[in-house]
């Protein structure tokens, strides 16, 4: 065998090796890795060891370092940590950028500094703010090391030497790097031998192997020419040349393992997957075992013939592993009538027997959710069971034929020592979560919700109000998009997508992830699984209007198609799963409804009836295998799926937003759908609103009579729901997975009068029900149903030992506290006191408090800098007893702004010291709101009734807004609306466009009909977590308003048991509770939706022992931006109280029954509930 030159040789093996992707043995790459050591091609070998990640080599790690190759050492390091991975990855990433910002230093290279600073040491920040403050401190020094900790610091050389030995220490305890230190014991020429090895079998396989053979390149598999000379066709496993389908036929699905069924004749999924214009395949990552099953054996696999039958084109299952033995069959060539038939609309199918007026038409029922529903699902098996999910991120799930509330949680960590550090930092940056997805798995005995922040949480429902915990997964880097159930091989399984771009399937017993699917060039918007006879599989869609499908194995994307509208778009299948449809929006507006072909993966139908111009995405969900509907226009509109126009409207009695997200039960006969008042509406059919009211008069009779044993009773009539069918609807999101259906023996379980059969386990979670309809036969409904809410009872909380409280240490003397504040991170509180000087209290991070979060459990720390200053408020010419203070807080924690009748003064919260102070009276100022935008820009409401807006970094006053008569006493803005809402001293509230600040609208505060008017007092305004709706506090009520309109919603003002009147009041931290403090040191928890009371806290709670509560009362209340039933109390004797309810408890009270009208007396009017937010739109 005549070899090439060394020198062409090495070229060769250096490009092809260099693609380290292509290779799939370590062991390999290994013995790559020593051969270009070995021919001195030690440029190459770092790179595959960084590019593969299977070696790091510390002896050139080190040589870097100690150069100064910054870039190379974190380009190297790159190939096996990232900085977020964990503790010790971002502790070595750390000390490698510290050493560069301290030589830049050292070198008086400032600029130089700055910019490591702000681009490479900024990441830092959000895992430990004041370690970078005190970092960026050191740009004020002449020289570093007056710093105590960098005191000893010497030269450049033994700063990197020491620092080499720490990282070293780091790297060896880190686990990404175990076994990755040590180089196997190889011999130089294994990667020689091992390609004279493949050569020689290559020569022996050739059919005229030639004694002296020509081999001058290893791109491809090496043949002997023939005898005669002619040349020899290309093989058919060669990457360039491949395979070419036959025209007019589509290449067939191959499947590989783990399924691997019989072959079962061509369908329509065939033309799905075989894309006849196959994108370049993206490897997923396989987390644990390559398959769910054990791969097929490749023997049974040679025993198929290579040719396809004569007859019908069948699909030929394969294994990756056997591909280059055998040839896929492809189907003949179609005749002209087949042709036709494929390119017809569309095979017919059949009637049932279900007309139009068996749609749910008829409001039945109204629930008063809170906030704006986000998603919702019936339960499968319940059917007037409804799982809902919100903008503020909590659940609750409605039994909708009482109207009961069975469960709610709020969004919480469950445990956040394992959450990421993306996670934590996203959190610590905004805390407001909203819920994305939330569905059923097929027998209900689990729900998943998918929140907007990396997380998925999974409950067990076991019935009732019995929800628990099962599993917290730190699923996508971004929002969760979407999330399903799914039985690959019979193993439940939870599918989930987000904004990272993959969509990820998880084991749902143990959380543990079995595949990541990577492929998708935007944001994953959507998921579906569903299944044709044994192939599972997962249609997935993007933001950016790609439609993609997997298959559970390691082979990458088999579908890539544009859905219409290149946006937004979900997928679902009939309830049957044999037709599949699809809705989505444009950017524009444009909306679109279609039925896929899945034989060519083409539309079939588009449905027509939506308006040019939508707002927002149109949801839609399908039933009883006939009918389609979506939410669009202020309307529910429905089609025939057989007819592409539009068969009905209806507008569920007005009251609904623009694109109304909806949800079929699975039997057809209710459906919900959301409410412009942040509440959803209940409509039936007839059978609907039977069932509707056997099961109110039922819960009626439990709650009047004692319970009796259960008594089976004989079917009457035509039962509901014997056959389970396979398929899935699609609500606001695909369904999950379909699983073939079978008629279903065992025992039947009574709902509302009918006997519905539980399904099997495997069954899908919306499927039709077609097995006939409930019985004419209408239940007893008693005429004198009694009012629940009497049974009702405020809780009342009298004794320290009823709830969980601290008062907060204080060493200062005592004065009182006139303003208070909790940290945007929730590890602190800022108090401002009557006499100009502000307390901060800290919480430290340990083994009682592992989140470091403000708590009642544990007793902070009254913290002050090492100098021991004070942060005081100018008070020249003022006495500070009678100024109005006041105060704001950064973003970021960092600075606070404060006034106490004198200048505005801005602090620096690490040292205490004043970095500027400006605005000198008189007038003085009042109130301070920091832009939400933009930290410069800070609304000052002043003595003199003006509201000046004023720009920090160049000084000066952009704008004075006059419009009250009294002092500002609230300032407000709402990133939704782009306003700013005021308050003042004369009880007037004013709203002002944050673009030009021109005045829009002004209202005096109401009060309710033959009340006096507050024409004086404090007003307090705070916008809701929606940015729409406006708590609005005057010592004389609580009222809620629309702050688009500057209308009323609710209100309440003092009465038994809170007959004093209001000190101060504000939102809980998801805006689902208000608390409010009274001049009788009485607190009040309320529920922010009704504004009715819910739980009494009497002054014994906090005031001490011995004090009389009517001298001592709540002066200013803070509730903590992360731990909604947390809330701190600032009294007028100096004392700070944190106050949380008992973790047995968990919450403060129940509410009243909800009777889903308005307070009394007041009208009630629409309130949009869409949180402002950068989230992909829902």
């Amino acid at each position: 065998m005549r070899k090439s030159s060394r020198k062409q040789c090495i070229i060769q093996i250096r490009t092809v090796l260099v693609d380290v992707n292509a290779i799939k043995s370590k062991r390999l790459l290994l013995c790559l890795c020593l051969r270009q050591s070995s021919v001195k091609f030690f440029s190459v070998s770092p790179r595959l060891e960084q590019e593969s990640g299977f070696f790091f080599n510390m002896k050139y790690f080190e040589d870097q370092v100690q150069s100064g190759e910054w870039e190379e050492v974190e380009r190297y390091l790159s190939g096996f940590t990232k900085v977020d991975d964990n503790r010790y990855s971002m502790k070595i990433f750390f000390e490698i950028r510290k050493q560069k910002y301290l030589e830049a230093l050292d070198k008086q290279d400032r600029a130089k500094a700055v910019d490591i600073l702000v681009k490479d040491l900024k990441v830092f920040s959000s895992f430990n703010e004041e370690l970078y403050k005190e970092i960026t401190q050191l740009l004020t020094l002449e020289n570093f090391r007056e710093n105590e900790q960098l005191s000893k610091y010497g030269d450049t050389k033994s700063a990197r030497n020491i620092m080499l030995l720490e990282l070293k220490k780091l790297i060896e305890a880190n686990p990404l790097f175990r076994d990755k230190l040590a180089f196997p014991s190889l011999k130089a020429s294994r990667l020689r031998t091992l390609i004279n090895q493949s050569l020689n079998w290559q020569h022996q396989l050739c059919k005229n192997p030639r004694p002296n053979p020509d081999i001058k390149t290893l791109f491809i598999d090496h043949t002997c020419g023939p005898p005669n000379g002619a040349r020899a066709p290309p093989p058919t496993n060669n990457p360039l040349v491949g395979g070419l389908p036959k025209q007019g036929a589509f290449p067939p699905l191959t499947t590989h393992s783990p399924f691997q069924p019989a072959p079962p004749s061509a369908s329509a999924l065939a033309g799905w997957m075989a894309n006849p214009n196959p994108p370049a395949p993206h490897a997923p990552v396989a987390n644990g075992p390559a398959a769910l099953t054990a791969p097929p054996n490749s023997a049974t696999l040679l025993k198929r013939p290579r040719t396809p039958p004569s007859t019908t084109p069948t699909v030929d299952y394969q294994s990756a592993d056997s591909e280059h033995l055998m040839k896929r069959a492809r189907p003949g060539i179609q005749s002209v009538d087949e042709a036709k038939t494929v390119n017809c609309v569309g095979p017919s199918h059949p009637q049932n027997n279900v007309s139009p007026d068996d749609l749910p038409k008829n409001v039945a029922r109204s629930l008063n959710q809170g906030s704006c529903v986000m998603s919702m699902d019936f339960h499968p098996i319940q059917l007037s069971i409804l799982l809902v999910g919100t903008n503020v991120g909590d659940i609750g799930i409605w039994e909708v034929g009482s109207r009961d509330r069975l469960a709610q949680r709020t969004f919480k960590v469950w445990d956040i020592t394992a959450a990421s550090m993306p996670m934590q930092a996203a959190l610590v940056k905004d805390p407001a979560v909203s819920v994305n997805r939330t569905v059923w798995n097929p027998d209900g005995t689990l729900l998943g919700v998918a929140f907007s922040k990396h997380i998925v949480h999974i409950y067990a429902y076991n019935g009732g109000s019995d929800l628990r915990q099962h599993l917290e997964i730190d699923a996508h880097v971004g929002g969760v998009n979407d999330l399903a159930f799914s039985h690959p091989n019979k193993q439940l399984c939870v599918i989930t997508c987000g904004d990272d771009k993959t969509i990820k399937v998880w084991d749902a017993a143990t959380g543990r992830k079995q595949y990541t699917f990577e492929g998708h060039e935007a944001p994953v918007y959507s998921v579906c699984p569903h299944h044709k006879e044994s192939i599972q599989f997962i249609f997935s869609t993007a933001i950016d209007g790609k439609i993609k499908a997997w298959l559970y194995d390691l082979l990458g994307s088999r579908v890539d198609y544009d859905a219409p509208g290149h946006w937004c778009t979900t997928m679902a299948y009939s309830a049957d799963g044999t037709r599949l449809f699809s809705c989505g929006t444009s950017k524009d507006g444009e909306s679109y409804l279609v039925e896929w072909n899945e034989s060519e993966g083409a539309i079939k139908r588009t449905y027509s009836g939506f308006r040019k111009r939508s707002s927002g995405v149109v949801q839609f969900d399908t039933t009883r295998n006939r009918f389609l509907a979506a939410g669009d226009e202020f309307l529910i509109k429905f089609w025939d799926m057989d007819n592409t126009n539009l068969l009905t409207t209806i507008d569920a009695e007005g009251g609904l937003p623009a694109s109304p997200r909806l949800r079929f039960n699975k039997e057809g006969s209710l459906l919900a759908v959301t409410s412009s008042d942040n509440g959803i509406k209940i409509l039936a059919n007839r059978d609907g609103m039977q069932m509707l009211r056997a099961l109110e008069a039922r819960a009626y009779d439990t709650n009047r009579a004692p319970p009796e044993p259960a008594v089976s009773k004989p079917p009457v009539g035509n039962t509901l729901g014997v056959v389970s069918t396979p398929g899935g609807g699609g609500g606001d999101r695909p369904n999950s997975s379909s699983m073939a259906g079978s008629v279903m023996d065992g025992p039947t379980l009574n709902m509302g009068g009918s006997r519905v059969r539980p399904r099997d386990r495997v069954g899908n979670d919306h499927s039709g029900m077609e097995g006939g309809r409930t019985p004419e036969t209408k239940p007893r409904i008693p005429d004198d149903i009694p009012d629940r809410s009497k049974s009702w009872k405020l809780t009342e909380i009298t004794e320290q030992n009823q709830c969980r409280t601290i008062r907060l240490p204080d060493s200062l003397p005592p004065n009182k506290v006139a303003r208070l504040i909790y940290t945007n991170a929730g590890v602190a509180l800022l108090a401002l006191a009557s006499n100009a000087v502000h307390k901060l209290w800290k919480w430290q991070r340990n083994e009682r408090n592992v989140s470091g979060k403000a708590t009642a459990s544990v007793t902070p720390q009254l913290w002050q800098p090492a100098s021991g200053i004070l942060m005081t408020n100018d008070i020249s010419e003022t006495n500070p007893e009678d100024a109005v203070p006041c105060i704001a807080l950064s973003k970021n924690d960092s600075y606070v702004m404060s006034a106490s009748g004198g200048k505005v003064s801005l602090f620096n919260m690490m040292t205490f010291k004043v970095m500027t102070t400006f605005m000198p009276p008189p007038p003085a100022a009042t109130f301070l709101a920091f832009h939400p935008q933009d930290n410069n820009i800070i609304a000052i409401g002043m003595e003199d009734s003006t509201i000046q807006i004023y720009n920090v970094r160049v000084d000066e006053v952009k704008s004075k807004l006059k419009g009250h008569q009294k002092r500002i006493t609230g300032l407000a803005f709402s990133n939704t609306l782009n306003v700013l809402v005021s308050s003042g001293a004369d009880a007037q509230l004013c709203m002002w466009g944050t673009d030009g600040w021109e005045k829009k609208k002004s209202k005096f505060v109401q009060v309710q009909p033959g009340g006096r008017s507050p024409s004086i007092g404090d007003t307090r305004v705070q916008f809701h977590n929606d940015q729409v709706r406006l708590l609005v506090v005057h010592e004389s009520q609580l009222a809620v308003y629309d702050a688009s309109k500057l209308d009323r919603l609710r209100q309440w003002v003092p009465q038994n048991p809170f007959p004093a009147a209001i000190s101060n009041a504000t939102y809980s931290c998801d805006s689902q509770l208000i608390y409010a403090g009274f001049v009788d040191g009485s607190v009040g928890v309320f529920d922010a939706e009704s504004l009715r009371p819910r739980c009494r806290l009497a002054p014994t709670v906090h005031v001490p022992s011995g004090v009389s509560g009517s001298t001592v009362y709540p002066l200013v209340i803070a509730a903590h931006p992360a731990e909604p039933n947390q809330f701190a109390l600032g009294l007028s004797d100096g004392g700070v109280q944190v106050i949380e309810p008992l973790e047995s408890e968990g919450k403060w009270g129940t509410g009243p029954p909800a009777d889903n009208g308005t307070a009394s007396g007041v009208p009630s009017g629409p309130a949009s509930g869409n949180q402002g937010s950068d989230q992909t739109p829902r």
